[in-house]
C-alpha cells in the first residue's frame, strides 16, 4: 500500500493471496458496517423514541434535548481519542472494547427508571461509540488498497445507512406494541455479532506514533463543548435561577475550546495533528461536514416529533417514513463511491449539498396536513439524492487526504466534527425553536379569553412544547400553531446551512481527479 506519510504501517498479509483478500475484506466489511450500524442507528431509533419519552417520563424538550445531546457530547468530544486509541494499541483491539461498552451502556439504557438515569447511560453510550465509530473506517482503510477503498467505503455508506433505517421502523413498532425499552435492547444481539466477526479481522496500527494519550486536550473540548451545549439548551428556559450563569456557561466553552486548541498546537504528542488541516482538500472537506452535518442533524431530531406529536402518525408510520432515503442511498452508495475516481471531489460535493439543501427546503414549503406521498415523500427523496452524492465522496475525500499511516486519527476528525455538527445543531435549533415557539404561542393567547388558572397550566406546560396537551381546542390550535412556526424556522435555517456546505466545496475543495497517493506530508 502507498503510504505518503513515509511511516511504517502493519498491514494484513492477506493481499499476498487474492482469494483471502476477498475473503477477509468481506469478513471486514460485515464487522464494520454492524458496529457502526449500531452508533448511527441509536441516532435515528432514539429520535423516534423521544416523544414516548417525553410521555413516559413526563420530560421537557430540554430533557429530551439531553437524553440525545448527552451521547453526542461523548461522542464527539472523544472521537479523536478514539481513533488515536486505534493507531496506538491496535484499530481491531479498541473497536471491539468500543462495542463491549456500548452494549453495556445499552443494557443499562433499557433498565433507566427515570430520565436522569437515562441521560447518564447514554453518556456511557457516547464514549463506547467514540471507540468503535472510528475504527470502523480506519479498519477499512488499512484493509483495502487505494484502488478499491472508495468502493469499500461506498458498501460500508449504504448498508450502514439501510440497517440504521431499518431500525426505526422495528423501533416504532416497539415503541407502540411493547416499549420504548426495546430500542435500546436492540443493540445487544448486534453487539455479540460485530465482536464474532471482529475476532476474524486482521489487526493494524501505526507502529510510530507516539504511545501517549492526549487526555488534557480530551478533558478541554469535552467541558467546551459541555459548556456551550448547556447554554444553548437552557437559553430558552423561562425558570432560569441565574441568566448570567447560562451566558458564563457559554464563554466558559469557548474559551475552554480555544485553550483545546492551543494544547494541539504545542503538545508533543497532540489528540489531533493540527498539521493534517495543511491539506486543502481536509480543511475544505471537513467544514463541510460541518454545515451538512449540522443541517442533517437539526432536521432528524425534530422531524419525528412533528410526524408524531403534531401529523399523529404512530412511531411505526413515523420510524417507515424515511425508508425511501434508505433505499436511496443503499442503491446509489455504491455508485456514489467512484464519483470521485471520474469527476473528482468538488462537483460531487458540490453539487450534492446543493440538491439536499432543495429536499430540506421542501420540509417547510409542503402542506403539513396532506398525505404522506404529497407532503414528506417528496422532499424525502430529493433530500437522499442529495446525500447520497454527497457522503461517499465526502468521506473518500477526507480519507485521501491524509497519509495511510493516521487513517484512524484521519477519519476520528471527520466523524468527530460530523457529530459535533448534530451536537451543536440540536442545542441551537432548539434554542430557536422554543423562543419562536414562545413567541408565537404568546400571540395566540393574547387573543383568547382564558381564566388565570388556565393560562397557568399552559405556561407550565410550555417546556413540552408539541407534547403539551389542553382540552380546550382553541388552546390546543395555538400550540400546535406555534411549533409549526418554530419547526418551519428550523428548517429554513437546515437548509441555508446546506447551501453554505455546498459553497465550501466550491471554493475550498482542489478541482481534479486525486491520485492515489493523495495525501499530506508529515
Amino acid at each position: 500500500m502507498d503510504n505518503p506519510g513515509g511511516r511504517t504501517v502493519e498491514i494484513p498479509s492477506m493481499r499476498s493471496d487474492s482469494a483471502n483478500s476477498q475473503a477477509s475484506g468481506r469478513v471486514v466489511l460485515a464487522a464494520t458496517i454492524l458496529g457502526s450500524s449500531m452508533a448511527f442507528l441509536d441516532g435515528t431509533v432514539v429520535n423516534v423514541a423521544l416523544p414516548a419519552l417525553q410521555n413516559a417520563f413526563h420530560a421537557s424538550l430540554a430533557d429530551v434535548q439531553w437524553v440525545v445531546e448527552a451521547y453526542a457530547l461523548l461522542l464527539a468530544a472523544l472521537l479523536l481519542v478514539g481513533g488515536s486509541l486505534g493507531d496506538i494499541f491496535g484499530r481491531r483491539k479498541i473497536y471491539i472494547c468500543g462495542v463491549v461498552v456500548f452494549a453495556a451502556a445499552s443494557a443499562w439504557c433499557g433498565l433507566a427508571q427515570d430520565i436522569h438515569m437515562l441521560i447518564w447511560a447514554r453518556s456511557l453510550q457516547g464514549f463506547g461509540a467514540a471507540l468503535l465509530v472510528p475504527g470502523s473506517l480506519a479498519l477499512i482503510t488499512a484493509s483495502f488498497p487505494p484502488s478499491t477503498r472508495g468502493q469499500a467505503i461506498g458498501t460500508w455508506s449504504g448498508f450502514s445507512a439501510i440497517t440504521s433505517a431499518i431500525g426505526p421502523v422495528i423501533g416504532g413498532w416497539l415503541i407502540e406494541h411493547s416499549t420504548w425499552r426495546w430500542v435500546f435492547f436492540l443493540n445487544l444481539p448486534l453487539a455479540l455479532a460485530v465482536i464474532l466477526l471482529s475476532a476474524r479481522v486482521p489487526e493494524s496500527r501505526n507502529v510510530e506514533i507516539s504511545r501517549r494519550v492526549d487526555w488534557l486536550g480530551a478533558l478541554l473540548v469535552t467541558l467546551g463543548l459541555g459548556g456551550i451545549t448547556y447554554g444553548l439548551i437552557e437559553l430558552p428556559s423561562r425558570a432560569l435561577p441565574n441568566p448570567r450563569m447560562i451566558a458564563a456557561a457559554i464563554i466558559l466553552g469557548v474559551l475552554l475550546l480555544v485553550a483545546f486548541v492551543a494544547v494541539e498546537y504545542y503538545s508533543r504528542a497532540p489528540m489531533v495533528s493540527l498539521t493534517l488541516f495543511r491539506s486543502r482538500n481536509f480543511t475544505g472537506a471537513n467544514l463541510l461536514t460541518l454545515f451538512l452535518y449540522a443541517a442533517l442533524g437539526g432536521l432528524m431530531f425534530f422531524f419525528p416529533m412533528d410526524l408524531i406529536q403534531i401529523q399523529h402518525y404512530t412511531a411505526t408510520q413515523a420510524g417507515a417514513a424515511f425508508l425511501p432515503f434508505v433505499a436511496i442511498m443503499f442503491g446509489l452508495s455504491r455508485w456514489a463511491g467512484g464519483l470521485v475516481a471520474h469527476y473528482g471531489s468538488r462537483l460531487p460535493l458540490t453539487v450534492g449539498p446543493l440538491v439536499a439543501a432543495g429536499g430540506i427546503a421542501l420540509f417547510a414549503i409542503v402542506p403539513q396536513n396532506g398525505s404522506y406521498w404529497a407532503a414528506f415523500f417528496p422532499p424525502i427523496v430529493v433530500m437522499g439524492l442529495g446525500m447520497v452524492i454527497s457522503v461517499a465522496p465526502l468521506t473518500t475525500t477526507v480519507m485521501n487526504a491524509v497519509p495511510d499511516s493516521e487513517s484512524g486519527l484521519g477519519s476520528g476528525v471527520n466523524n468527530a466534527v460530523s457529530r459535533l455538527a448534530a451536537l451543536l445543531a440540536v442545542a441551537a435549533f432548539g434554542a430557536v425553536l422554543a423562543t419562536v415557539f414562545n413567541h408565537a404561542l404568546d400571540q395566540h393567547l393574547s387573543q383568547l379569553t382564558m381564566s388565570p388558572d388556565v393560562r397557568a397550566q399552559v405556561d407550565a406546560a410550555r417546556p413540552q412544547l408539541a407534547a403539551a396537551h389542553n382540552p380546550a381546542p382553541a388552546v390546543q390550535y395555538a400550540i400546535t400553531e406555534s411549533f409549526l412556526s418554530g419547526y418551519r424556522s428550523v428548517i429554513w435555517i437546515a437548509s441555508a446551512l446546506a447551501v453554505l456546505s455546498s459553497l465550501t466545496a466550491w471554493l475550498l475543495i482542489e478541482p481534479g481527479r486525486p491520485s492515489s497517493a493523495d495525501g499530506v506530508s508529515s
